[in-house]
């Protein structure tokens, strides 16, 4: 009986994965319209629905810093109908700063692809009298307190990115979070704060004009879109944060799906209009394999967990 029954469900899984689409598939975004995660994701979408056959819908989900997003993906039915764009804090970040998430990265999803990565750029306002890394990190280690970095909050991305340097480094700048990315920026353009760590294309305009300075950016390699300016690592070694977003499913979704999934969205990826859209956005596309995604997941936890206890970065219930 137990064999019979086995052998009907292999059977109806097969077929439904035989199938596969046959009407809409909803892409979850736990964020705003307008945003990197949104363009990355109606970039993807739209060819993806080319590749599929089926209308990939991008369905908005923000609040909760991302959180309700994520818990309507996890609750969803297994069955390649919905998928959701997740992204560093989500995937790598919340999982160790935050009790009693509603979610388990490794329970909950079964990854498609890694979609894009993106380093971000350090710039300080031009009356901090530092033109280098070099020159920064001996500015704030011979004054201490005079250097405040900002974020779009706690726990956030540029959050752990001014910690990695403060842990690799050895000083001691103040983390002030706000309420989003873009009025850190404009603090730091205003000379309320001293610098910030966030993406070039928010930057670039008040590079341009001279309101910031940019020192270096943040991957473990110069930014190709930036030739001119050195990484951090070129005078911190080991340090490294990047933004990246990626695809996954449900955690049931059968495996046929899966890679079916994986197999038209890595298309989708390299065709050269998606590609260069990608770029324009400030990002790398990659569009790799879902094992190498888990392991970008389950490295990204492990490297930025270090710094998260290090700094006693938590987040509280």
């Amino acid at each position: 009986m137990r064999t019979a029954l086995l052998l009907a469900l292999l059977a109806g899984t097969a077929a439904q994965a035989q199938g596969y689409p046959n009407r809409p598939v909803r892409m979850i975004v736990p964020s705003p319209p307008g945003g990197a995660p949104d363009i990355l994701g109606r970039t993807v979408a739209q060819k993806l629905s080319d590749a599929l056959g089926q209308q990939v819908v991008v369905d908005n989900r923000a609040g909760g810093s991302g959180l309700i997003g994520v818990e309507v993906a996890a609750r969803s039915a297994p069955d390649g109908y919905t998928v959701l764009l997740g992204a560093t804090t989500l995937l790598a970040i919340l999982p160790i700063v935050k009790k009693n998430l509603p979610y388990d990265v490794k329970r909950d999803f079964a990854s498609i692809t890694q979609i894009a990565a993106a380093s971000n750029v350090l710039v300080v306002h031009p009356s901090v009298p530092a033109k280098s890394v070099a020159e920064l990190l001996q500015y704030g280690k011979s004054r201490p307190g005079a250097l405040n970095y900002g974020s779009a909050g706690q726990a956030t991305p540029a959050h752990l990115a001014g910690e990695m340097l403060n842990v690799l480094a050895g000083i001691s700048m103040t983390h002030v979070p706000y309420k989003g990315a873009g009025p850190a920026l404009v603090d730091v353009v205003a000379g309320q704060i001293q610098l910030i760590i966030t993406s070039p294309i928010a930057a670039g305009p008040h590079m341009t004009a001279g309101k910031v300075r940019a020192l270096a950016t943040t991957g473990a390699k110069r930014n190709p879109a930036l030739p001119d300016l050195p990484a951090v690592a070129e005078t911190v070694p080991g340090y490294e944060i990047t933004q990246w977003w990626g695809l996954s499913a449900p955690g049931k979704t059968p495996r046929e799906i899966v890679a079916r999934l994986h197999a038209e969205t890595a298309r989708t990826i390299n065709l050269p209009e998606v590609r260069e859209r990608i770029s324009r956005a400030g990002a790398d596309p990659v569009g790799g394999t879902p094992q190498a995604f888990d392991a970008l997941i389950a490295a990204e936890q492990q490297r930025l967990g270090e710094v998260i206890r290090k700094a006693k970065i938590s987040l509280e219930d």
